[in-house]
């Protein structure tokens, strides 16, 4: 790990939206984009029934993914991002403040960024250390970089879990991509055949943001066949590569 790049492996990986739920359709959505619109949620059937209830379309895609990459694994670290989180229930809550409502304790305790890891652990009883972010349209490289962080500092893997959906409809017109629900996680590990490459560096000028969410961009570079992947971030500039 240096000053201005990290390297890993993805030692298992999976990846779930509406409509895109099976390996054969992510490759076929790697090799030819297509929008991804809203839909129903996974079934979550791993999760117990009581935690399944709490969590909205952007959890249960998440949650979805982390139970397949990890299954019963336990005592992995784990960092969550997403560039929005439980937006909805956030704006559901100030709502009810506006209209002079109380407030639910559970509804604001799942309108936090750490909502869905925090319903990962107390389902699975697991104390593995969870970190929660968000980073805007570059949420998927800081969380590679924590990520990388704790392979560094010995973890032998850790679980990364990336998620995001459009914003509601009273936030509508602060998008500046065309956002679609989707999921996916990694358990990374240290650096080995075939490792992916992340590095970065400073523009002067800002790059136009892309039309497509930045996490689908870098699943896409993970599941195609690109050797390489430039990203613009506001003055930031990522450069995602493979090696041979």
């Amino acid at each position: 790990m240096s000053k201005n790049e990290v390297s890993f492996s993805i030692a298992r990986h999976a990846a779930w939206a509406p409509g895109v739920t099976s390996s054969a359709r992510w490759s076929e959505w790697a090799a030819q984009p297509w929008r991804i619109e809203p839909g129903e949620g996974p079934k979550l059937a791993a999760m117990p029934a009581m935690l399944r209830r709490r969590a909205g379309l952007l959890g249960r895609m998440a949650l979805e993914v982390a139970y397949d990459c990890l299954g019963q694994e336990a005592d992995v670290p784990t960092v969550f991002c997403s560039r929005h989180g439980e937006v909805g229930r956030a704006i559901g809550l100030l709502q009810d403040l506006a209209r002079g409502e109380p407030l639910s304790p559970t509804a604001f305790g799942l309108a936090v960024h750490n909502a869905s890891a925090g319903l990962f652990s107390i389902a699975r009883a697991d104390r593995a250390n969870h970190i929660a972010l968000a980073a805007g349209s570059a949420s998927v490289e800081h969380a590679v970089i924590e990520a990388c962080s704790l392979l560094a500092d010995g973890a032998p893997s850790v679980l990364l879990v990336a998620c995001d959906e459009p914003l509601p409809a009273l936030l509508s017109s602060f998008e500046d991509c065309d956002e679609q629900p989707y999921a996916f996680a990694w358990v990374m590990v240290p650096a080995g055949e075939r490792p992916l490459r992340l590095s970065w560096r400073r523009e002067e000028q800002e790059a136009a943001p892309s039309a497509t969410p930045g996490g689908l961009e870098v699943l896409r570079f993970q599941l195609g066949e690109a050797d390489r992947l430039e990203r613009g971030a506001g003055a930031q500039r990522w450069t995602w590569s493979r090696n041979a």
